[in-house]
């Protein structure tokens, strides 16, 4: 069961990590602003499909996060056991002194313009 003022509180993050206000947001998801109104006050429970087109604009939340606060906001993605083109290791190599430790990119993270992420891990 939703807990309305959990979900709420944990749909008031979502818009404040993306600096949208509830009718941009509204306007993002494809829904009436009347409707992110009444789960902001906690007069009406989401719908299933308010959640789905949440979790489908933005790929950051988890839907199980949202509904329960189970996980963590935003999203870590996941890797997959064979890295991609993209998701090759990186490996910085010093011209300076062979000798020298050489560092290893632990993360990448790549913003959006629209406000998305995608992060890469080793």
């Amino acid at each position: 069961m939703v807990n309305n003022k959990d979900f709420a509180n944990r749909l008031k993050k979502v818009m404040e990590f993306h600096q949208l206000t509830a009718t941009s947001f509204a306007d993002q998801i494809a829904v009436q602003r009347s409707s992110i109104s009444h789960i902001l006050s906690g007069r009406n429970k989401p719908s299933l499909d308010f959640v789905l087109k949440v979790t489908a604009n933005f790929k950051d939340v988890d839907i199980y996060w949202l509904l329960k606060g189970e996980g963590q906001f935003p999203a870590l993605k996941k890797q997959s056991s064979t890295p991609t083109p993209t998701q090759q290791p990186f490996q910085s190599v010093s011209k300076t002194n062979s000798t020298e430790t050489q560092k290893q990119i632990q993360r990448i993270v790549v913003f959006y313009e629209d406000g998305t992420f995608e992060e890469y891990l080793k």
